[in-house]
């Protein structure tokens, strides 16, 4: 996650000074560099030893160090922040249908396109390649990432890639399965809940040398230390303030399909006729009175 989530997952989380001193800066998030450490001090109604333990709980030396990188990144976050339309909040009640559509259409426009701008085709291809020469592939992801993977699993196995959901119930006896030879898809926004799924099978997953590909956010999280292939999910959103994943929804959507389509050039021409062969066989009884839509086998 980025610094200014770790904040806000902090002021929810707690009911100390760390939450005073948080929703300040998030409150002042584009003037705080203004403001001298003895200021926010007194706005806060703390002290400047309370704002060095804020600045160490967040894993920074000093207040010095944490100011300097929480600039850094609301200078880079502002740099490429969506245009028009606010990730959290892209309507508002006074917004009539076709106001609300277009709002909505334009968020995840832009979701994709920040998406492309964070992708490194050196990374997207070792991905493409640890999934394409994998004798199985395992997804994990809670609600609705969940969801989300289940559309990569069906895609991979209409081209006959062997692609299993690791489900809450079972993720930790499928993990058991794996070995070198297969490869771990993990889908998590925050990535940094070490002790539940999907980021508490990661040891295991290391242990049996099974390789890790991780779709989060951008920032410092658990799953960026460990795995073998990080794809970054566009992640301007708030963690908590916002009226759904809209944006967040359709990164990872994106970079699913992809991926998808990167392993599928891997062997495109013999992929092409497992998935119409397939489609012939297990699909035979669908029909389209749109002519566009229809084909005679």
């Amino acid at each position: 996650m980025y610094l200014f989530q770790r904040i806000e997952e902090a002021v929810f989380k707690q009911n100390d000074a760390r939450r005073v001193i948080g929703e300040f800066i998030l409150e002042n998030r584009d003037e705080l560099k203004s403001y001298s450490m003895e200021e926010i001090a007194k706005q806060t109604f703390t002290s400047k030893p309370t704002l060095v333990r804020f600045a160490k709980y967040f894993g920074y030396s000093g207040w010095k160090e944490f100011m300097y990188a929480f600039a850094h990144e609301v200078a880079s976050h502002n740099d490429n922040a969506y245009l028009d339309v606010d990730p959290n909040f892209p309507f508002s009640a006074e917004h009539d249908t076709l106001e609300i559509i277009e709002s909505i259409a334009t968020l995840k426009i832009q979701s994709i396109k920040d998406t492309i701008s964070l992708i490194a085709a050196e990374d997207f291809n070792k991905a493409a390649k640890l999934i394409h020469g994998a004798n199985s592939v395992a997804i994990y992801g809670t609600s609705p990432n969940y969801y989300y993977g289940e559309l990569l699993k069906r895609n991979l196995l209409s081209i006959q890639k062997k692609a299993i959901m690791a489900n809450a119930g079972e993720s930790g006896l499928i993990t058991q399965t794996l070995n070198h030879k297969d490869c771990a898809i993990m889908i998590s926004y925050s990535g940094n809940s070490v002790d539940d799924n999907p980021t508490s099978h990661v040891k295991l997953l290391m242990k049996k040398s099974v390789p890790i590909i991780s779709i989060t956010s951008g920032g410092e999280n658990y799953l960026r230390d460990y795995s073998d292939v990080i794809l970054n999910i566009s992640s301007k959103e708030k963690l908590y303030s916002k009226i759904a994943n809209f944006a967040t929804q359709e990164s990872i959507l994106f970079i699913l399909d992809a991926l998808f389509a990167k392993v599928f050039s891997l062997d495109y021409e013999v992929n092409r006729k497992n998935k119409i062969s397939n489609s012939k066989l297990l699909e035979s009884k669908r029909q389209a009175t749109f002519k566009e839509l229809s084909e005679k086998f």
